[in-house]
């Protein structure tokens, strides 16, 4: 269900981001708009992923579900006339953000705030394609 709810909330964010958006800022705008789906499911987030961790038969799951987000948003990028490999470059560079920053929100005690975590992942990623 929560799988579902953040695709949907991403395919329906990059649809409606601004026509001027470049292809990775629609990613972050949909990431951003996923966020509520996670409110006030931070302590089972993290039971869950401590269940994950120890069961190789889930992280594959968790990787499939990673590659189906992937290529939702890229669909939703093409839909909006991003070229490939454009469109997926865009697309697997915001999972790996998400991923990220997911597995720092899950791995603290506290619940930070994943919004605020998802923009430093893709700060980073974008320091890290500008050879800074």
């Amino acid at each position: 269900m929560v799988v579902r709810q953040v695709n949907n909330a991403v395919v329906s964010a990059i649809s409606e981001a601004p026509a001027s958006s470049t292809p990775i800022e629609a990613v972050a705008a949909a990431l951003q708009a996923a966020t509520p789906v996670f409110r006030d499911r931070h302590e089972r987030a993290r039971q869950r992923q401590a269940v994950i961790a120890a069961n190789p038969g889930l992280q594959e799951r968790e990787l499939l579900k990673g590659a189906s987000l992937a290529s939702a948003m890229a669909d939703a990028l093409r839909q909006r006339g991003v070229s490939e490999p454009t469109a997926s470059l865009a697309a697997e560079a915001g999972v790996i953000a998400f991923k990220t920053a997911y597995a720092r929100w899950v791995s603290q005690p506290d619940e930070q705030d994943l919004s605020a975590l998802i923009r430093e992942s893709l700060d980073q990623l974008k320091m890290l394609t500008a050879g800074t």
